[in-house]
């Protein structure tokens, strides 16, 4: 029985004294806030990331579809003439359902029977695309 006496002194002191938050099994508000700054900062890099992921795809597309624009008016030019007089051409063609604005110029080398074509691509909506969008040269040799 002298027991009891010393079971019911510490009950007491244990209702009297606050539970840590250890060992309540929560976290506090503290933690929780730093938490959420930490999801949040991590939730935004990875919208930004996703945002510059996009806009580098969107610039590797327009390159790609440049670069066959290019190309297709270089084999147009040798199919045209195999041996394309010197001068300037221009025009537009579209690719990939957009315009795209081209320039052919072709030039003599010092070799008398080649002559070298430069092509310069740029899209013809002159929003977001500025700049040029592709470069290519080619040579043509006289048959």
């Amino acid at each position: 029985m002298c027991h009891t006496p010393r079971r019911a002194s510490a009950a007491r002191a244990a209702i009297r004294q606050p539970r840590s938050p250890v060992a309540a099994g929560g976290f506090t508000l503290l933690e929780v806030l730093v938490a959420l700054l930490l999801l949040a900062l991590a939730l935004v890099a990875m919208v930004r990331l996703a945002g510059l992921d996009a806009r580098a795809q969107a610039q590797l597309r327009d390159g790609t579809l440049a670069q066959w624009v290019a190309t297709n008016v270089v084999a147009d030019a040798r199919l045209r003439a195999p041996f394309p007089a010197v001068g300037r051409s221009s025009g537009e063609m579209r690719m990939g359902g957009q315009r795209w604005r081209w320039t052919l110029d072709v030039e003599p080398t010092q070799e008398v029977r080649v002559r070298r074509m430069d092509v310069t691509v740029v899209a013809a909506e002159g929003d977001a695309r500025n700049g040029v969008a592709a470069r290519l040269s080619a040579f043509a040799n006289q048959p």
